[in-house]
């Protein structure tokens, strides 16, 4: 008899009810085993759970090793082209999280995907870092909710506080995942340190991005900060890495320095050069529909950057010096 078991469920609300024998669970890690159930079967999808675990009873050599970590993955690959199946792969990640093990199984596959969540947060973030056949980068949100994890179809509206009750030292950027544009609120906190050296402290921005923005906010803007504790998240614990998000942390941590409030119905985007200059940025299209979508009013870009006809006034600059001017003259004290 087949050692497949057919549909098991210890949850009382599966994600999506199956019909009767639709989803077989196969406990094995012997490769040879697997490969001769997926040909007897032939599903649609098969879900591998983990590749670290399979091992080739031939190779002398421990599960998760590199031979036994590119042996299993290229017998699955030749056997679910053959087959026509749709076969997902699930990988240990390490501590910075990133794919456990030899790097081979990357290279092997056709996309990789990183499946992202922070144990405080509902939302859970889909990250595609490879696609052989698609754009890298791309990103999907979800949430999780009673009935399991459902899409967010307006995911700028996660990432976006509330601009009826605006603070000193929040801004607002439009970042891209992939083609995705996403209007996230950053929100910055500068106040005297009780340290013989100041912290600075990150959730969602790159920490040497902030020390780079910090030195040339003090270099060549003037703000004193290096006797100043400085600490900058973004909304929802977003990752943006992408320097387009500079302009709008550097307004962020001006704003909490000369305790104002930036205008709410105002976008920031653009990139901090070691001059002080704003440099152009990508898919600025994109960032721009998006955040006219959103009910925004005015968007702060680099000047000589391409601007479409959009429904929003657009304030070109060069420097920063001239883009915290600017963003907070229109804001309250």
């Amino acid at each position: 008899p087949s050692p497949l078991t057919p549909h098991l469920t210890s949850s009382p609300h599966p994600l999506t009810p199956p019909s009767p024998h639709s989803l077989y669970l196969l406990p094995e890690t012997d490769l040879e085993t697997i490969v001769r159930e997926l040909e007897s079967l032939r599903p649609q999808v098969a879900v591998i759970d983990s590749i670290q675990a399979l091992y080739f009873a031939s190779l002398n050599s421990a599960p998760g090793s590199v031979a036994q970590v590119r042996e299993c993955t290229a017998a699955l690959m030749q056997v679910a082209k053959r087959e026509d199946i749709s076969l997902f792969i699930v990988g240990h990640v390490t501590k910075e999280g990133a794919i456990a093990g030899p790097k081979v199984l990357e290279h092997l596959v056709d996309t990789v995907l990183y499946f992202e969540g922070d144990r405080f947060a509902s939302h859970r973030l889909l990250r595609s870092v490879k696609n052989r056949f698609g754009a890298t980068h791309e990103l999907g949100v979800f949430e999780m909710a009673d009935a399991g994890l459902e899409e967010v179809t307006n995911p700028s509206e996660l990432f976006l506080g509330s601009r009826d009750d605006q603070t000193p030292g929040t801004a607002t950027i439009v970042a891209c995942e992939g083609t995705r544009p996403l209007v996230v609120e950053l929100q910055a906190l500068v106040s005297p340190t009780s340290y013989p050296s100041p912290r600075r402290s990150t959730t969602g921005i790159e920490y040497n991005r902030l020390l780079q923005i910090l030195a040339v906010l003090e270099k060549r803007v003037g703000v004193p900060l290096s006797k100043l504790d400085a600490y900058v998240a973004s909304s929802g614990g977003l990752n943006v890495g992408e320097p387009a998000a500079d302009l709008g942390v550097a307004i962020a941590v001006a704003a909490s320095f000369r305790d104002r409030v930036v205008d709410p119905t105002t976008v920031l985007i653009g990139e901090v050069g070691l001059g002080g200059q704003i440099r152009p940025v990508s898919q600025m299209e994109l960032r721009l529909k998006e955040a006219a979508k959103l009910g925004f009013k005015r968007a702060i870009v680099p000047a000589g950057q391409v601007v479409p006809n959009v429904n929003l006034e657009i304030i070109p600059v060069a420097r920063v010096v001239d883009a915290i001017t600017t963003a907070l003259v229109a804001g309250r004290s």
